[in-house]
């Protein structure tokens, strides 16, 4: 078949083969919509021909596609799936599907048997689901390694003294390495709605034609097990459409990144000259241009716009999706900007990681904010509740009043008199709380060491919770290497078969 010219070729395969259009596409068409279009597939290129040649076996071995023709189709979308140097988009031959059809058109008329009981959009749902799992495992062990980092880090500091923060304000002693363990279980919780999203797009949305099937035969679960899924999607409209997957995935982008951002923004105010807690790598920040002495966190800037740009795609997806059922437009830009996004998370995902890998934590910075100030003030109340028998309502109002009448002063400069004689101003009791109790009550380390709860400071609650954090990334690691393993095989197995039925090698007995 004569090679069409670039801009022709979907306007001439149409007079050819048949369609209710006569014409071709009007300029503004082509330059506004179908260009936009097919940018947005242009990552599902690969994915689409694996799509293509599961159907083509499949359809082979139902008669559906005879077999001479399926080996000329079978050889063709070998050809092309290695991507040569004569394929090349042009938007006036339409979407992707359309551009790899008018690609074939001009090498084999086997072409015609592609869409057998099968609707272009079936090709690039398929496409996308296939793009979405390898994204969906790559992104999981990004996260896994980033909390393995979090988790290093917080074993590394599990005894370097800082206060904890609320509002803002110094609230209760805490240790670097307990704050730290706080980020790593919202990215557990990530990976678990990460496997169970994974779960959905696992399923195969090939063979239900537009919305519910072909007379022709499809082989459903056929072309799922050569694609490595692990069913198909039961209802064929469903599984034409399904917004709330986009939703969901928006959704759970959106969750990772804030939790990201979140920690970004507290390491960046506690990078500054007035916290001066922690510093990042030199290889983490930007230099100013105009101000010498400035080392500007830029790494930690990026991962909270990255945050940003993730809640404007989840408001996003969600109005695309917010249409009458089957409409097009429910996914035609997030075929592209769902597998960006999952990108750009996780390279936001792996950036944290290497920033937390290289972070330095000063320790002699900690115990000083510690010791200043009133950090110390709830263990004291709790001391008071503890020795004197005072309620602690009692407690706190006490130690309250103390902190209002010397603001100015470090609470280690209150001598245990002070605290009795306030005991009997404030509570009309005059109190017996000793100098050993005081200083007891106002050591950070014995404080840390006190809260023993799960999920406290304590040495022993710490160690019990990496442990188990460590044992629950062991497990998620194992999963989505072995989901990667299983997809790996599965693609190198179908195009051996590809290759094989279409006569161009023959496999040893």
């Amino acid at each position: 078949m004569a090679a069409h010219e670039p801009g022709e070729a979907l306007s001439d395969q149409v007079l050819e083969i048949g369609s209710r259009l006569k014409s071709a596409p009007a300029a503004n068409m082509v330059q506004s919509v179908f260009a936009l279009e097919l940018s947005h597939q242009n990552g599902l290129f690969e994915a689409m021909g694996q799509a293509d040649l599961a159907y083509t076996l499949t359809a082979m071995e139902l008669n559906t596609i005879p077999l001479e023709a399926g080996r000329q189709l079978l050889a063709s979308l070998l050809e092309l799936q290695a991507k040569p140097v004569s394929f090349d988009t042009d938007p006036a031959r339409g979407d992707m599907y359309t551009n790899r059809e008018a690609w074939l058109a001009e090498r084999t008329d086997a072409v015609g048997w592609l869409g057998a009981g099968r609707a272009r959009r079936e090709a690039t749902t398929a496409a996308f689901f296939i793009v979405m799992r390898e994204e969906l495992l790559e992104l999981g062990q990004a996260v896994v390694r980033l909390a393995e980092a979090l988790v290093a880090q917080a074993d590394a500091h599990k005894q370097s003294v800082m206060p904890d923060y609320t509002y803002l304000q110094a609230a209760q002693p805490t240790t670097f390495g307990h704050y730290l363990l706080g980020f790593a279980y919202p990215l557990l919780r990530d990976l678990e709605r990460l496997e169970a999203l994974f779960a959905r797009f696992n399923r195969s949305p090939m063979g239900c034609g537009s919305t519910n099937g072909s007379r022709l035969a499809q082989g459903r679960r056929q072309m799922a097990e050569l694609l490595g899924f692990a069913g198909v999607i039961e209802h064929g409209r469903d599984a034409m459409w399904q917004p709330d997957l986009c939703i969901e995935t928006a959704s759970i982008l959106t969750a990772c990144a804030i939790n990201l951002s979140r920690l970004a923004e507290d390491l960046q105010i506690y990078g500054t000259q007035e916290f001066g807690l922690v510093e990042l790598d030199d290889s983490h920040a930007r230099a100013s241009k105009i101000m010498p002495q400035k080392k500007n966190p830029f790494a930690l800037t990026h991962i909270r716009g990255v945050a940003n740009r993730m809640i404007g795609l989840s408001a996003s997806v969600s109005a695309t999706a917010r249409t009458p059922s089957g409409q097009p437009d429910n996914r035609l830009f997030l075929y592209g900007e769902l597998p960006e996004a999952m990108t750009l998370v996780l390279n936001a995902v792996e950036l944290m990681a290497e920033v937390l890998a290289k972070i330095s934590f000063n320790s002699e910075r900690g115990r000083q904010l510690v010791a200043s100030g009133w950090v110390m003030a709830t263990d004291l109340a709790e001391t008071l509740v503890q020795e004197c028998g005072l309620d602690f309502r009692g407690a706190h109002r006490l130690v309250a009043s103390l902190a209002s009448e010397f603001p100015e002063k470090n609470l280690r400069e209150l001598d245990h008199d002070t605290v009795n004689r306030f005991g009997e101003i404030i509570l009309g009791r005059r109190l017996a709380v000793t100098e050993n109790q005081l200083s007891m009550a106002l050591d950070a380390h014995r404080a840390l060491e006190a809260r023993k709860e799960p999920g406290g400071t304590a040495v022993a609650c710490m160690d019990r919770m990496m442990a188990e954090c460590r044992e629950r990334l062991d497990g998620f690691h194992g999963k989505l290497q072995a989901g990667r393993a299983h997809l790996a095989a599965k693609h190198q197995a179908l195009l051996a078969r590809a290759e094989k039925e279409a006569g161009l090698f023959e496999v040893p007995a």
